[in-house]
């Protein structure tokens, strides 16, 4: 009992400190904030990419890596951050069309994701297996 109202006490004497600064009501509050925000955007855009490059992993069956590299030279491509490429990819998934510009971003990095992988069956002995 003791040791919780030493901390209790601890705490308010802390927030105490940290709402008598010199900065103005509300503005200690704005940076934390803005971090928090950045953080669930960054997240959000984590998820998306990964379902995404889930769903290049089925397509074309390929390592998760190779997949990541494939969105990503495809977000390059059409000029898009790797988030935004990813969600419109999805939203395509889900019968919303795709821009024109990420259609040809995507069919170029295909082309050559499959080229190089018959280039790498080639030289393997014995023929193409994974």
């Amino acid at each position: 009992m003791q040791r919780t109202t030493a901390i209790q006490q601890e705490w308010w004497e802390l927030q105490a400190e940290a709402t008598s600064g010199n900065a103005p009501a509300g503005q200690d509050v704005a940076a934390p904030r803005a971090e928090n925000d950045q953080s669930r955007w960054a997240l959000a855009g984590r998820a998306v990419i990964d379902q995404t490059r889930g769903m290049v992993m089925v397509l074309t069956p390929c390592s998760r890596g190779a997949a990541r590299k494939l969105l990503v030279d495809a977000s390059r491509q059409c000029d898009a951050r790797l988030p935004e490429a990813a969600a419109s990819m999805v939203a395509a998934w889900e019968d919303k069309p795709l821009p024109e510009r990420t259609q040809r971003a995507l069919r170029r990095t295909l082309r050559r994701f499959q080229a190089e992988n018959q280039e790498s069956d080639s030289r393997r002995p014995g023929g193409s297996y994974r």
